[in-house]
């Protein structure tokens, strides 16, 4: 095989889009949601891996809070690989690590960035149904789930745990 036959094998193969983003909690278990302006729905501080400079989905999750909210924060363990499947777009490996519990100060320090998100909210677990939508919602369930009972990484696909 050519170089040449390699590149035109290589852009032949499927397309498949990485995110990551990080679980953050107060002391009393809410969890740090953000309100997007681009679309419907809240999500956590995350957002898309930029794969083609060499960023690793645990380099996104910090890069991406640190753009979002301000506060650059080493990722936690790894909770929940998650394969989201689109009809509108390719489909998604998303990455959630555990960003821990974060101290009133840091809660303080956010600073949301304007460009993309309107607010922030500390949100009870019991009430995540009514801010996150689909799959992240799911995904969010099983990652405390992991939380909960100190379990390995969850394998997720739409947010559903996978059977082996």
């Amino acid at each position: 095989m050519t170089t040449t036959d390699y590149a035109t094998y290589i852009a032949g193969l499927p397309r498949v889009l990485a995110a990551a983003a990080s679980l953050f909690r107060d002391d009393a278990g809410r969890l740090l949601l953000v309100e997007p302006n681009y679309r419907a729905g809240w999500v956590l501080p995350g957002g898309t891996v930029e794969s083609d400079t060499g960023e690793s989905p645990r380099q996104a999750a910090r890069r991406e809070t640190a753009e979002e909210i301000g506060l650059d924060l080493e990722p936690g363990r790894l909770l929940a690989v998650d394969w989201a499947r689109g009809s509108a777009r390719p489909p998604i490996a998303a990455y959630l690590y555990d960003g821990g519990i974060l101290t009133e100060d840091q809660f303080a320090a956010i600073r949301l960035q304007e460009e993309e998100l309107l607010s922030w909210e500390l949100v009870e677990p019991a009430g995540l149904d009514r801010y996150l939508l689909g799959p992240l919602g799911l995904r969010v369930a099983a990652a405390l789930e992991v939380l909960a009972s100190g379990a390995g990484t969850v394998e997720l696909e739409d947010g559903r745990p996978v059977s082996v």
